[in-house]
């Protein structure tokens, strides 16, 4: 899910700290105390899916997009039932009308029914497109927030967890990342999305609702 993010956002972030490794090299660091290892990692790792996940954010839009899931569900839950009681309907009739009169009847509510279907893919699409589009502005605001942290890390290199074969602990940032992006993005949110208008739940008219996932 997050692989476009990553080498998006992984690029902007070599871009961001470039001015920082060439800082980073005209300070040359103290050596260490005698007895005393001096571990300052120069590679660091995120989860970029946590990072998302678990910030304000990312919590806000799930939240939203998940209660928007559920009423567009319960909307698609209503109107299959209506569907459902005209097609017994139409089955009914069946019996009782001529085939030449009875196939143009059919043939329409059929028609109806793909429209619906094509309706309820379309915002199914527009969901999955709403959701990349906040993980978008997100990791646009984050990058110079990592970048920083690099800097007041030492690190020269900033990798994504799930590129990471085998690492120690101590070098993963998400939690601090985390906690930083959030104190930056209180102050200076990414743009909110525009508000969709309401699904119709006239079963009669196309309705502007995804499909539920399987």
């Amino acid at each position: 899910m997050f692989g476009r993010f990553a080498a998006a956002s992984l690029l902007a972030l070599a871009t961001a700290a470039g001015a920082v490794c060439a800082n980073a090299q005209q300070v040359a660091p103290e050596p260490p105390q005698q007895g005393k290892v001096d571990f300052q990692p120069q590679v660091l790792t995120v989860n970029q899916q946590r990072l998302f996940e678990e910030s304000s954010f990312g919590k806000d839009s799930l939240t939203r997009l998940a209660a928007d899931s559920r009423s567009l569900q319960t909307e698609i839950r209503k109107i299959e039932s209506d569907l459902e009681i005209e097609e017994r309907m139409l089955t009914q009739r069946r019996s009782t009308m001529p085939p030449d009169e009875f196939m143009p009847i059919a043939s329409a509510f059929d028609e109806k029914v793909e429209k619906i279907r094509a309706a309820w893919g379309a915002k199914d699409r527009d969901l999955k497109r709403q959701r990349e589009e906040d993980q978008r502005k997100f990791f646009e605001s984050a990058v110079p927030i990592l970048a920083e942290l690099m800097q007041d890390m030492g690190a020269v290199l900033l990798v994504d967890h799930a590129s990471v074969i085998l690492s120690l602990d101590r070098i993963d940032i998400t939690n601090i990342a985390i906690v930083r992006v959030n104190e930056r993005l209180a102050k200076t949110p990414p743009a909110s999305p525009a508000a969709t208008d309401p699904a119709p739940t006239d079963p009669k008219a196309p309705p502007t609702v995804p499909a539920p996932k399987p």
